[in-house]
């Protein structure tokens, strides 16, 4: 699994997101000035996370976004689902978008390596939730360094 930078912004606007209070709605201007993400990406990150009910918008005067749920209660597996959507490295293993393959049954690969790799992958990002980024975001840790050690395909 690697991380892009859609994943990146997203964590660094959720650790602002659930740093603030509840009940606040913050507007995408000032969650786009706080994180460093340019705001039209940010809007379509916030959108895809609304979606999937990882956070919630409202128009209009007072609106904004919010966290839908306290930071501890959303997990980074839900997060990175909503952004880049399987977690699993195949279909054939995945666990909501299962497509069969005429190979599952004997396929050595499939049922020790593959399945570990997703289990191992969603174990972690089910350990971990919002809250964990709150605490970067309260001690002024910026994600923005994390995109320039990104790993290309082929690297």
């Amino acid at each position: 699994m690697r991380l892009s930078a859609t994943d990146v912004y997203a964590f660094q606007a959720l650790g602002f997101l659930g740093a603030q209070p509840l009940d606040r709605w913050v507007s995408s201007e000032e969650i786009s000035e706080a994180t460093g993400v340019h705001r039209p990406y940010l809007v379509r990150i916030l959108a895809a996370l609304s979606a999937k009910g990882v956070v919630k918008s409202k128009k209009g005067i007072g609106g904004g976004y919010a966290l839908a749920r306290k930071p501890h209660l959303i997990s980074l597996c839900e997060v990175v689902r909503a952004i880049d959507g399987p977690v699993a490295p195949l279909s054939c293993i995945s666990l909501n978008w299962h497509e069969p393959c005429v190979e599952e049954a004997r396929c050595h690969a499939r049922n020790t390596v593959y399945t570990r790799m997703r289990d191992a992958m969603l174990g972690v990002l089910q350990e971990f939730s919002v809250n964990d980024l709150v605490a970067d975001t309260r001690q002024g840790v910026s994600y923005g360094h994390c995109l320039t050690h990104l790993l290309k395909p082929n690297a």
